[in-house]
């Protein structure tokens, strides 16, 4: 179940634990007693993953500042491209 907060008019925020399927938009301000509404907020995003959270943190990053490349990437130990000898291969489409 999520929480849900409320605000009321003096700005005082309370959360209640809710099910999904409640359509509650009002309740009772816990510190002052008056009328509190439903806020739309962010919700609580618990247990990810640090690599996860790494991941995006990078895409963000980059989208503002790309990494610049002062020379060519050099090719290391790249393998030969595997040629098949198999003669039911010469027959499929080149790409």
């Amino acid at each position: 179940m999520p929480f849900y907060e409320f605000r009321c008019h003096t700005g005082h925020t309370t959360e209640r634990l809710l099910p999904m399927s409640s359509d509650t938009r009002t309740t009772e301000c816990q510190t002052c007693g008056d009328e509190a509404n439903r806020v739309i907020s962010a919700p609580a995003v618990a247990g990810v993953d640090k690599r996860k959270a790494r991941l995006v943190e990078a895409t963000q990053k980059s989208a503002y500042e790309p990494a610049v490349v002062n020379s060519v990437p050099s090719s290391g130990n790249r393998r030969a491209t595997p040629v098949s000898h198999n003669p039911q291969h010469a027959k499929l489409p080149k790409p």
